[in-house]
Parts: structure tokens; C-alpha cells; sequence
């Protein structure tokens, strides 16, 4: 069930940098298999945050393991060597897994890029780049990373609530049964995880302005 697999998530220890290091290097130039297991367990939150706008549907287990499947993917053809973080690497994989999967089952309507919205514009022309300038790719990319990097930081269940009730839209009851937590609890820890991510931007925010 997927309240199970939200459980396992939160048990899940976070890797360090150095241990991630070792575990790239014992998969990549040795072929260790114990170590390729660990990373992708270890990223497993990449999947669950992808599935999560869809954990209404009766098929999201489903879901779940095609983007492991992705995650798989990814990690069998990323290239440590390149200096490219992984995680931006192999979520572009994990969500086509998954939409690819919940169209063949007809459980999601995508929708199209030609209909009109209440401006008049379509999807498409939303997509349409409005070429910004190099600096603002510079800072927007660097904003986005480091906010995945504080995201990584918060303690297990305020990165899971954060990234399920703030972020993917779940209800706060809803986590709270998967978590085995009270509502109240949920509030808590949604609260403390946003004034830590904004505690930490804000210094980050002082140090680029600086």
C-alpha cells in the first residue's frame, strides 16, 4: 500500500556526500551490486515525489514501480565523471516513466497543448522560451539548487511533509495516517520545515547580495 511505502521513505537514512562518493565510484568501477541497491534506495524520495499528484489513483503502486524503473534507468547511464547532480539527472526519467505508465492505463488526461486557457493563451504558447538572460539562468539555477539542498538537510519527516502536503498538494490527514502521526503533528513538523528552508535561504539570500 502506499501508505507503507510513505512509512519505509521516513526510515530511510539519508546518504553523505562522502558515502554517495564511495558508493558512485564501488558501482561505476567495480560493478558492485550492493552498492548500486543502496543508491537507488537512496532515491527512492525522487520517485515518491513525482508520484505523489497522483496518489488518489487506484493504480499509483503501480505508478510507484515505474518510477522506479526510471530511477533504475538512470542510474545504470549516469556519468558521475560529467558533475552533473544526479538527482536532476534522473528525474526527468522517473516522470516519463511514470506519465508514459498512467497513459497506456488511461488514468491521467494530460492536457492538451492547443486548448485555450481563460487568458487565451494556450499550453504551448506558455512553453514558448523567453530566453532570459545568462545571469538570471545563473541565479535562478543557483536558487534551485540550493533549495534542494536545504530540502535534503531537514530531518526526515519535515522533508516528507514538506514535500507531500507543501509542495505535492496532499491532504494533512492523509499524511498524517501514512506517517502514523496526528494532524496537529503534520502542522508541526510543516511548520518547522519552513522556517528551516527559510531560515537557510535567508543566509544563503544575505551571501549572494553580498
Amino acid at each position: 500500500m502506499f501508505s507503507d511505502y510513505v512509512k519505509k521513505l521516513s526510515a530511510m537514512q539519508k546518504l553523505t556526500p562522502t558515502e554517495e562518493e564511495e558508493l558512485w565510484r564501488a558501482y561505476k568501477e567495480c560493478g558492485n551490486e550492493a552498492a548500486r541497491q543502496r543508491i537507488i534506495e537512496s532515491y527512492q524520495p525522487l520517485v515518491f515525489r513525482e508520484v505523489m499528484p497522483y496518489r488518489a489513483l487506484s493504480a499509483v503502486m503501480d505508478a510507484v514501480q515505474e518510477g522506479t524503473v526510471g530511477l533504475i534507468e538512470a542510474v545504470e547511464r549516469y556519468d558521475p565523471s560529467r558533475g552533473v547532480a544526479f538527482s536532476l539527472y534522473a528525474v526527468h526519467r522517473i516522470r516519463g516513466r511514470i506519465l508514459d505508465f498512467l497513459r497506456c492505463e488511461g488514468q491521467v488526461d494530460l492536457p492538451c497543448l492547443e486548448v485555450e486557457t481563460e487568458t487565451h493563451e494556450t499550453a504551448k504558447d506558455l512553453l514558448v522560451d523567453v530566453c532570459p538572460s545568462v545571469a538570471e539562468l545563473a541565479e535562478h539555477h543557483a536558487l534551485v539548487g540550493v533549495l534542494g539542498a536545504a530540502m535534503e538537510r531537514l530531518p526526515a519527516h519535515e522533508r516528507l511533509v514538506l514535500e507531500g502536503v507543501t509542495i505535492g498538494g496532499a491532504r494533512a490527514q492523509t499524511m498524517a495516517e501514512a506517517l502514523g502521526v496526528t494532524s496537529a503533528q503534520i502542522y508541526r513538523l510543516q511548520k518547522n520545515g519552513i522556517r528551516r528552508i527559510r531560515g537557510m535561504l535567508s543566509r544563503f539570500m544575505h551571501h549572494w547580495q553580498n
